[in-house]
This record gives structure tokens, C-alpha cells and sequence, in this order.
């Protein structure tokens, strides 16, 4: 089979989506099939495998629902579009995020194949699908097959386009992201860890993190905050917040490049995840979950679909820095609940790995094409 991966985001730049088309592409190639991305890519000859990658338009940095989106926005992009698709005649299109614009939704409206979209995104205020859904309703029968990656996201997509979806949820590296490998030694000196992975910003929840910490702190000193993520615009604030409480030991990391985080998961003792919605799913929780470690989330509709309160975690309400800090003491107080936390989570992250992923993308592909 002949397969097409279409991204709308900047191939060059990790992130959600650009890892599950990555990490898709292996697998699939692991199966025996040609596989071709297709996406935006500042830095030209960027791969994750041994994927090939068709490099269209220059993606530039654009405000979107709370985050940036890199995202190219040359009018010739619908011919380069149209000349790649003539080109490569693939028996299955596979776009993610079908409606962003321009790549995804130029290579919908170009593509003669079998058309399969994956609906990523959740937000709360969903002003584009909203404002779109007269257009987008008469070019949603295009798509035909639909895929989303949580309840969250399918509670989302079908408020404003109604339609047969399919729940195929994002995947993790069970092979890279596991308890027993190296850790951090700088970080293995006796004391706690929590940990957050993110972006810098601010629908993440850092800043209620921090000052969550600061009530732990006056309860449990021993205990270490470190902060791996990507973010210059809101970063400085951080660390001024992180000052002001006086925190007295918080790490900040730059971008940490994907080899190198399950060294820093190994390293925690707890994962947090703080966010305050617009969260569809919860990777950076199963990475944690996946090396052994018990997690505190925000009990928003990604991240419950991902921990089972009491069981692998603990949800706490967003925004609420008390409850934050109470499940934050709890676990730092109780190391046997974090290890059994952390071994059920472990147990969890199996069912989510790619492997398994990509074979129910492959069904699903197969039903569409019989």
C-alpha cells in the first residue's frame, strides 16, 4: 500500500503532531508499506526514522488557540500541493488535522484517493470550527474515514461536525520510554523530584505549579522542581515567580532534545501536569506513566482519559493550587503509593504503544479500502 502523511505543522519542530505522523511512518514502513510525509520543514532533511519527507512552503510562527502554530501560508502552495499528489498517486491520504490551514486542507481539496483525517485538537473555545462550519461541513464528506484521538477530541470535532469517527488514540515509544534505563546523576542525590515537561506557556499551568510548590514547601523541603521545556517569551517570568516564592530548588532546562527525556522521567519521582484545558490527550502522562512514575494531573478531559484518579494518579481541579499541592504531599509523603502508582501506570502505557497504534490505523485503513 501506498501511503500519504500530510502535516500542517513545521516537520522540523517537535510536537504532538509531528511525532504520531513520525512514529506512524516507521511502524508502517516496519510493515512493509511505502510511506511518504508531507509537510512544511524550516530546516530541510529533517528526519525521526528512515521516513521519506516532501518538504512544501515555509512555515511561519502563528497565535493559535493558546499555543503557536508553524504553519506556511504561500498562495502557491495549493499547486505544489496538487503537483506532489499527481506525482505520487497514493491509495490512502492520510491528513492530520484535515482543516488547518493551508497544507492539510489544500491536499483535502486537491486528493483523488481515499481520504483519512485525524482530528488532534481540543479547545474550549473553538472559534474556528464554529466560524468555519458552513464551509467546512460541505467538505467534510471528502474525509472518508475519521479518526480522532480521545473522547475529548471527539466531544469537540462532532459538536460542530456531525459524522461516523473512529477513536485511535495517540501512541507512545514503549522501546525508549521505560523504567529500568540511565537517569540524570545530578539529579540522583536523595531528593524528591517533581517534574514537568511542557512547553513555556501558559495554558501549561507552570505558574500554578510554582505556587503550589511554594505551600509544599512549607510542609516538605526536601523536595526538587525541575521545569524541561521549550518557551523564551514567558520563560523569564517563570523563573522571576520561582524567585519571588522563594523556591528553593527549582531547575529550568531548555528544549530537551526526545533521546534525552526518559533520563529526566527516570529521574522524577513524580510527574505533574498542571494544564488548565486545550489538551486533547495526555502523551508527556503515558511517557511518565510508561517509565514507572505515579502522575498529578489536572482533571480535564485529555488527561482523565489518560490517568485513573486513585489508581495510576492523581486529578486535581485546574487552577486550584491547594488541591495541587495536597496531591502533590501526598505522594512526596508516601513512597510506597508512588511506586504502586507508578506500577500500574506502567502496565497502562503498554496498551498505548505504537505498535499497537499503528495496527489499528492499518484496520482501519483496510476496512476503508474493502
Amino acid at each position: 500500500m501506498k501511503i500519504g502523511l500530510v502535516s500542517p505543522y513545521d516537520y522540523s519542530f517537535p510536537g504532538g503532531v509531528v511525532n504520531h505522523i513520525s512514529y506512524l511512518a516507521h511502524h508502517f514502513v516496519q510493515l512493509g508499506h511505502e510511506v511518504k510525509i508531507v509537510a512544511p520543514s524550516l530546516r530541510r532533511g529533517t528526519r525521526y526514522f528512515e521516513e521519506e519527507v516532501t518538504a512544501v512552503g515555509r512555515p511561519l510562527p502563528v497565535p493559535y488557540g493558546g499555543s503557536v502554530a508553524r504553519i506556511p501560508l504561500s498562495p502557491r502552495l495549493p499547486i505544489q500541493v496538487g503537483e506532489i499528489l499527481a506525482k505520487e498517486d497514493f491509495d490512502i491520504l492520510h491528513l492530520h488535522e484535515p482543516f488547518a490551514p493551508m497544507l492539510s486542507l489544500s491536499a483535502l481539496l486537491k486528493s483523488n484517493c481515499i481520504n483519512v483525517g485525524t482530528f488532534h485538537a481540543y479547545y474550549t473555545k473553538p472559534r474556528i470550527y464554529w466560524l468555519g462550519r458552513p464551509i467546512f461541513r460541505r467538505w467534510l464528506p471528502r474525509l472518508h474515514g475519521k479518526i480522532v484521538v480521545s473522547k475529548s477530541a471527539l466531544d469537540y470535532v462532532s459538536r460542530h461536525l456531525p459524522g461516523d469517527y473512529r477513536i485511535i488514540p495517540n501512541g507512545i515509544d514503549t522501546e525508549q520510554f521505560y523504567p529500568g534505563g540511565p537517569r540524570r546523576e545530578e539529579l540522583s542525590d536523595g531528593k524528591l523530584n517533581i517534574l514537568f515537561v511542557g512547553r513555556l506557556e501558559k495554558r501549561k499551568g507552570l505558574g500554578y505549579l510554582l505556587n503550589a510548590c511554594a505551600k509544599v514547601q512549607k510542609a516538605f523541603s526536601n523536595f526538587r522542581l525541575i521545569v524541561v521545556g521549550p518557551g523564551t517569551r514567558l520563560r523569564p517570568g517563570y523563573e522571576e515567580l520561582a524567585r519571588d516564592l522563594r523556591l528553593r530548588d527549582v531547575v529550568f532546562t531548555d528544549f530537551v532534545p526526545n533521546g534525552e527525556l526518559p533520563k529526566y522521567y527516570r529521574s522524577a519521582d513524580i510527574f505533574c501536569a498542571p494544564a488548565t484545558g486545550g489538551e486533547s490527550f495526555g502523551i508527556v502522562l503515558l511517557e511518565a506513566m510508561a517509565c514507572g512514575k505515579p502522575a498529578v494531573a489536572t482533571d480535564i478531559g485529555g488527561y482523565a482519559s489518560v490517568v485513573t484518579h486513585g489508581e495510576d494518579g492523581l486529578l486535581v481541579p485546574p487552577r486550584d493550587e491547594k488541591s495541587l499541592a495536597r496531591a502533590l504531599l501526598s505522594l512526596l509523603d508516601d513512597k510506597s503509593l508512588r511506586h504502586r502508582m507508578g506500577a500500574n501506570g506502567r502496565i497502562k502505557a503498554e496498551e498505548y504503544s505504537w505498535a499497537n497504534v499503528a495496527r489499528q490505523v492499518m484496520d482501519y485503513y483496510a476496512s476503508l479500502l474493502s
